[in-house]
């Protein structure tokens, strides 16, 4: 089934995105570490890698739960609704359930490694597919302006 109206969202709109979003974040959680933790929770000499179990919850814990959600919720995270691009199914073109979206945060771990190849592979692929799309079976979609449409593989009804 292909969807006239939608196109798959590329590289650079999704960095711009994921850009968004880590301002975002940072806006929320730095000062909420600063006053646990001090201006010292800068300095890797001090603290290392994790400050402490405030810093996990808040940097690690609360935004991964709250990304997911947006997911599921709003097919997008603040940053993808700024740039009009959402994460859908990418056989039904609907949300994305709690699995796919969990799923999908833990593989951009994947595409992280080597070097953010994983992440880079939206660049090339036909679908914009990061290798965490790929591995959750999800696509990242905004409406069309002259691209290829988007094509959603239903299931064969038995």
């Amino acid at each position: 089934m292909k969807d006239q109206g939608l196109e798959y969202a590329g590289f650079w709109v999704r960095t711009g995105a994921t850009i968004i979003d880590a301002i975002l974040l940072m806006m929320v959680t730095f000062p909420v570490l600063i006053s646990i933790y001090g201006w010292g929770y800068f300095d890797p000499n001090l603290y290392g890698f994790v400050a402490g179990p405030a810093d996990f919850l808040i940097s690690w814990v609360l935004p991964a739960i709250g990304i997911v959600l947006f997911w599921v919720y709003k097919q997008a995270t603040p940053g993808k609704m700024a740039v009009s691009v959402k994460v859908v199914d990418a056989r039904t073109g609907n949300s994305p359930s709690v699995g796919q979206a969990m799923g999908r945060y833990l593989a951009y771990i994947l595409s992280s490694l080597p070097l953010g190849l994983g992440f880079l592979w939206v660049a090339f692929d036909g679908k914009k597919q990061g290798w965490h799309d790929k591995l959750a079976g999800t696509l990242v979609v905004r409406e069309a302006k002259n691209a290829v449409p988007v094509e959603f593989v239903q299931p064969k009804s038995e």
